[in-house]
């Protein structure tokens, strides 16, 4: 089959592999179409943490798909799906207390195991969510992201009425004001570095984009920009009592400093969140399936599988750099 394939000092590329096989409990599902982020790139440069990655990889952890063939208690062969990346074992502590983001045995589809940009992928059936027919592929590929986005935001409550500032405006900024708009907030704003993407986070749920931080303070700061200054960023525009929330994943072994005694005096809570939990990938398909998620808006470039330059020089800003990128998708198209 046909996959999109990457390992260190090998750039990234269509290859041809072996299809995959299905052990118990797996099922084989034909991807339709997937995200690409900054994280592929990180896979593709090698800079992300060696632990959380085996390589050769076949990129793509932001999916939606059909299954191949019927699913007792699932679906018939044609059905859409959501397939959550993270497989947990279900059984060490952190998963039993709901934490399978942080199980002892980290396994992820397009990190540690064969990604979704191929034909076929297999995967564990537990972990596999059908889609209503109302929901438009567009919309379900951002099941990950938004799942990554929904666990932060219910870790801790958001009260209604929040003043919340988003740090940074790409995939993960954007879905973070969207989802935001589900806890009432007083007024939303996202502090980014490119004016082209002024409309595009108003149309994701912003009230206001600005480019420098503004002089208020916030209830609520999620910082998005995985960038090491945004962390400081972030505790600046913190009002006392206030949540930070650390969304953005700076490149491995990256530092920032940071004043304890003013985290202390503004009683503030500073929290970061990996991933997603099984629960947040299931409410967020519920969201979808009654349609009070529609993210579809985000999706600004699309590509074929087989023109992988042209999504990975998109996505590295290399092309159309005065355009708003939001999310780049690529079609798998049937062999």
């Amino acid at each position: 089959m046909r996959a999109v394939v990457t390992a260190p000092g090998q750039g990234v590329g269509v290859r041809e592999v072996p299809d995959p096989s299905t052990l118990e409990d797996e099922i084989m599902v034909r991807p339709l179409l997937v995200g690409v982020c900054g994280t592929d790139l990180e896979l593709v440069d090698g800079t992300i943490d060696p632990a959380y990655v085996v390589y050769p990889l076949v990129l793509g952890h932001e999916w939606v798909g059909a299954l191949d063939n019927n699913v007792p208690g699932l679906g018939v062969a044609g059905d859409r799906v959501v397939v959550e990346g993270i497989v947990s074992c279900g059984h060490c502590a952190a998963c039993l207390g709901g934490d399978t983001n942080r199980c002892e045995t980290y396994d992820e589809i397009g990190f540690t195991r064969q990604g979704a940009l191929a034909d076929l992928v297999s995967v564990p059936v537990a972990l596999a969510h059908r889609l209503e027919d109302t929901v438009s592929l567009e919309d379900a590929v951002l099941t990950e992201p938004m799942a990554v986005v929904w666990r932060a935001l219910t870790r801790l409550p958001v009260p209604p009425g929040a003043r919340v500032a988003i740090i940074g405006d790409g995939t993960i900024a954007l879905l973070a004001a969207h989802l935001a708009r589900a806890f009432a907030p007083q007024w939303v704003t996202v502090v980014g570095r490119r004016p082209e993407q002024a409309d595009l986070a108003r149309t994701m749920g912003a009230d206001s984009f600005v480019l420098t931080p503004p002089t208020e303070t916030f209830d609520l700061v999620i910082e998005a920009a995985g960038v090491t200054e945004a962390t400081a960023t972030a505790v600046a525009l913190a009002t006392r009592g206030a949540t930070i929330t650390l969304l953005g994943l700076p490149p491995h072994g990256s530092t920032v400093t940071l004043a304890p005694d003013e985290i202390v005096n503004k009683d503030l809570i500073l929290q970061g969140s990996f991933s997603y939990t099984r629960r947040a990938w299931a409410e967020v398909v519920t969201r979808l399936n009654d349609g009070s998620l529609r993210p579809s808006p985000l999706i600004t470039h699309r590509f074929s599988m087989t023109d992988v330059d042209g999504a990975f020089e998109t996505l590295r800003g290399r092309r159309e750099r005065s355009v708003a990128r939001g999310k780049v998708v690529m079609d798998v198209p049937v062999p």
